[in-house]
Order: structure tokens, then sequence, then C-alpha cells
């Protein structure tokens, strides 16, 4: 279970996939719609399940288990179900794999989507525009004063 306030492993990898994938679409966008730009960027493929393979290996046994995942919110749980269906077919032909080393193979493979709502990508998107722009004014700030 994640608690609040930690972050994940790979929060800065993730961050630059979602940078990119925004940067892309808004570069291309004709007319652009911040909301339906964070829809978009959501719905985009990203370079891997956003996950540690710890968390993986514990969702998928308890798959195994029967575990149908209710507690979850949809994107997440939606996630997990692409990462078991993955699992299972990896399985099939390795049925001697545990767990943890099924999720270690899945959860580095590209991802249909980011599995996040628009919301968070806004957020996260902003954290990241935030952070460059105070970066920025430090750099200018120490080349005139």
């Amino acid at each position: 279970m994640k608690y609040v306030g930690s972050d994940s492993f790979f929060k800065a990898q993730r961050n630059n996939n979602l940078m990119a994938v925004y940067r892309q679409l808004i570069g291309s966008a004709k007319e652009i719609c911040l909301m339906d730009v964070y829809e978009q960027v959501v719905n985009f493929p990203a370079e891997r399940f956003w996950v540690s393979e710890e968390r993986a290996a514990v969702v998928i046994a308890a798959m195994m288990n029967g575990d149908k995942l209710l507690y979850m919110r949809k994107t997440k749980r939606e996630m997990f179900y692409e990462i078991y269906r993955r699992a299972q077919i990896i399985a099939k032909k390795n049925p001697e794999m545990t767990p943890l080393e099924l999720a270690t193979i899945v959860v580095r493979q590209p991802a249909p989507k980011f599995y996040m709502s628009p919301g968070s990508a806004r957020i996260y998107i902003m954290e990241v525009r935030k952070k460059w722009y105070e970066e920025r004014r430090k750099k200018l700030k120490h080349l005139f004063y």
C-alpha cells in the first residue's frame, strides 16, 4: 500500500515521460484546450508501467488468489488488470517464475497509457513546470547580481 506523502522511486522518470508527451501534444495542436491536452496525455502510450516491481508482484499474487481489486481506483485497477494479463501470458510459458519475476518483466514493458486521471497529470506537469521556472529564475538572478 502506498502511503500519503510517499514518492515513487521513478518519479523523475515518470515526470520526464509525461512532459515529453505533453510537449509533443502542445507542439502539434492547432488549438490548445489544456483539459483536452491532459486527457490526451494520460491516454498516450507510456514508456513503462509506472508502478514498482514489488508493488506489482504483491498485486499479481493477490489476483492469482482471486482478489478482484475492488478497493482500488478505476485507473489503477485497470492498470493492474493489464499487468496481470501480461503476467499470465508469460507464466503459461514459464510456470516456475515467481510473481516478482513476472512483475519485473511486465512493468518494464511499454504501457498502453499512463493510467492516471487528467487532473493528476495536470498536477505533475504543473509541478515540473514550476521547478523549471524556479531554476531558470535562480540562474538568471546569478547572471545579473
